[in-house]
């Protein structure tokens, strides 16, 4: 059987379960070897129901002895009751709606049964219980639960599942010193155990082995496709242009040390002949937009187009006003592309483009459209960078030839863990803010106190200042998290701000409502603004001085880091208030951590050593990166040691490493869930 062959040869699957099985991504036989489960069930095996305790989900062999009369229950449903023994106890299987399952068993036949416990007035009985064909492990049994779409059923996937692992065996496909080294189970044995494992040992065994595989591929994909840029692709080499003199001369500040380093590796990048691959990562308000900025004159006065893409139309007009301020009196024609602007705008700000009259385009997703055309592009910028999908930025990256590329972060990672994630990457980072900059201060207070914190945000209010306030977090759940907001803003309107403008803004606002809340915040028309998870990151709103973080113990250090970066941005001293249910010396941890430091270096490191909840991006990586099981932050451990066995194998002469890396770089355009696994 060819893994790479198409589902519907495999017995048992026709034209309707094919369509299914498409539904979920699921083509190939290879595809469904790698839907791994999205959980587990431990289902305990009695010999005597009567060891099983209210509400367990058992296993249990026993004998079918005779069915009750069939009745309708005060729900209406049609209930029916079937007697069996397990040898010494008598039990019940109740069914509802089912009438035809009596059908199913035979008088005085035998029968292995799974379902959940019920014990009502001394009555034991097993609620909808299914029949397991085959024999049944006597210890754990562990259940896989498969992500489900349509009428798709866990037991048909368990079944054909099963069924394909009977019929091949697997090829070990990663360097056998890799496996030996890390003492790993074989690739085949991983993937029969995660899909069937016989207990909890061979689950952890198997996920070890998959998630490494995964991130040893993804550690040598980057690497070896940063290699391949840097051989293969000849960029453009800017000089130096003697107008940056002037441009330094004319800034109302001084550059911090890290600023001027950073701008250096970056002039220097561009002085090259191949194209600059740079991330700029600093902390929150370090002054990435101005080094940006400076990166950008230097391409322009050598004659190109460029580029400023940013992940809101506030944020892209703050960048706009920023860039208008400081390249004034240097002829150069900046202009703003968003989705707001009239379609009349749009047109003549493309006709410019493409004539090559415009040098620096700031804009939104509305940059990627096909009829956005360059005359002579040579460098983009792309801010948040994680905010845009990988074919979005290569759509923009295409409208030029070999051109230079810098994104930006003010998610500050660790450098062990940056060097892999960004290994495609070269890394600049600006650890130090601009003089003068006042510390935020920050407190935490137990919930029951929290009447102190909104009647000192209101003291604040009456001073002139402005005040976030982000509402509980509520992870995957859009529904829960609209109803938290506006139960929040209830509460603000009627207790704490009768006479105050309260505003909320939420994930599941349309753009266009989300940039004209956030637009009326800046210029002060709204006195407290109430947020979902995440409000708009690097909008800079100088007035707002207090940060109010409800249930602040879900969230990771990092998420609070680049939530309390949104006050302290004016003259004025700024405030963080973490409200918290304080029930554990770790809760309390976590949050002595954000007290005492405003580094988001430091801050980044310990959310990495302490993993509470949240992420330290403030965002799950899955989906870009195209991996399936692993975690590029959970499993920072194990990517950490693949990217050191990945570096090994790019150095490695053995022919049968030579061989797999001339394979991966065949197949860098693929997914990732082929190069991973193939």
């Amino acid at each position: 059987m060819d893994v790479y062959s198409d589902i519907g040869n495999v017995k048992g699957i026709g034209p309707k379960m094919k369509e299914l099985l498409n539904c979920c991504g699921i083509f190939s036989i290879i595809d469904l070897l790698l839907y791994f489960p999205r959980d587990y069930e431990n289902i305990s095996y009695r010999n005597n129901i009567k060891m099983a305790t209210d509400g367990e989900k058992i296993i249990i062999n026993c004998r079918f002895l005779k069915s009750e009369e069939q009745f309708r229950g005060k729900s209406g449903k049609i209930v029916t009751k079937l007697m069996f023994t397990d040898g010494e106890t008598i039990f019940y299987g109740t069914w509802f709606n089912m009438p035809f399952i009596k059908n199913s068993f035979i008088r005085d036949k035998d029968y292995t049964l799974m379902g959940k416990i019920k014990i009502l007035r001394g009555e034991l009985s097993l609620n909808s219980p299914i029949i397991i064909q085959g024999e049944v492990k006597k210890e754990e049994n562990l259940i896989p639960i498969y992500p489900l779409k349509e009428n798709l059923k866990n037991p048909y996937l368990i079944k054909t599942i099963n069924y394909i692992l009977s019929q091949i065996k697997i090829d070990e496909n990663m360097p056998k010193w890799v496996v030996e080294n890390n003492n790993f189970v074989s690739l085949d044995k991983a993937i029969r155990n995660i899909h069937s494992p016989k207990n909890l040992s061979e689950l952890n065994e198997a996920k070890r082995r998959l998630k490494f595989q995964e991130l040893f591929s993804y550690s040598l994909k980057i690497l070896m496709l940063k290699k391949h840029l840097n051989e293969g692709a000849k960029g453009i080499a800017f000089k130096i242009s003697k107008e940056l003199v002037n441009l330094k001369e004319k800034l109302p500040y001084d550059l911090t040390a890290a600023q001027s380093r950073v701008i250096r590796e970056i002039l220097i990048d561009e002085k090259k002949p191949i194209p600059m691959n740079r991330l700029v990562q600093g902390d929150v308000g370090s002054g990435k937009t101005v080094v940006a900025l400076i990166a950008l004159f230097n391409v322009i006065k050598n004659g190109f187009q460029t580029v400023l893409l940013a992940p809101t139309e506030i944020l892209a007009n703050q960048h706009y006003a920023e860039a208008l301020k400081l390249y004034e009196g240097f002829d150069i024609n900046i202009e703003l592309l968003t989705g707001s602007l009239t379609n009349k705008k749009k047109l003549e700000v493309k006709e410019k483009l493409l004539k090559g009259e415009i040098q620096l385009i700031i804009g939104t997703h509305a940059l990627f459209e096909e009829n956005v055309v360059f005359e002579k592009l040579g460098m983009i910028v792309t801010d948040e960078q994680h905010r845009f999908g990988v074919k979005e930025r290569s759509r923009l990256f295409n409208k030029g030839e070999n051109v230079d590329v810098l994104v930006m972060t003010a998610t500050p990672i660790p450098r062990t863990l940056g060097l892999c994630v960004y290994g495609d990457l070269d890394i600049s980072t600006i650890d130090e803010l601009p003089k003068g900059r006042k510390k935020v201060e920050t407190y935490y207070i137990q919930q029951r106190a929290k009447d102190k914190v909104y009647n000192f945000a209101l003291d604040e209010i009456k001073k002139g200042r402005q005040v976030y306030v982000v509402c509980p977090l509520v992870e995957e759940n859009e529904k829960l998290e609209l109803n938290s907001v506006e139960k929040l803003v209830e509460q603000l309107r009627n207790i704490y701000f009768k006479n105050e403008k309260v505003e909320m803004i939420h994930g599941k606002m349309p753009p266009k409502n989300k940039d004209e809340i956030m637009k009326n915040f800046k210029n002060g028309e709204i006195d407290v603004l109430v947020s979902t998870t995440v409000i708009e990151v690097g909008v800079n709103v100088p007035n707002a001085s207090v940060m109010i973080i409800e249930n602040a113990e879900r969230f990771g250090l990092s998420q609070l880091h680049q939530l309390r970066g949104r006050v302290g941005r004016g003259n004025y001293q700024s405030y963080c208030i973490l409200v918290s249910e304080i029930k554990s010396n770790k809760v309390k941890n976590r949050l002595e951590i954000m007290k005492r430091s405003n580094d988001g270096f430091y801050i980044a490191e310990e959310d990495l050593k302490i993993r509470g909840t949240g992420e330290i991006f403030g965002y799950r990586q899955h989906g870009d990166n195209g991996l399936i099981l692993s975690d590029i932050i959970e499993d920072a451990h194990l990517l950490i040691e693949a990217n050191k066995e990945a570096k090994l194998l790019l150095k490695s002469n053995e022919e049968n490493d030579i061989r797999l890396k001339n394979d991966i770089l065949k197949k860098l355009t693929l997914s990732s869930k082929y190069i991973c696994f193939n």
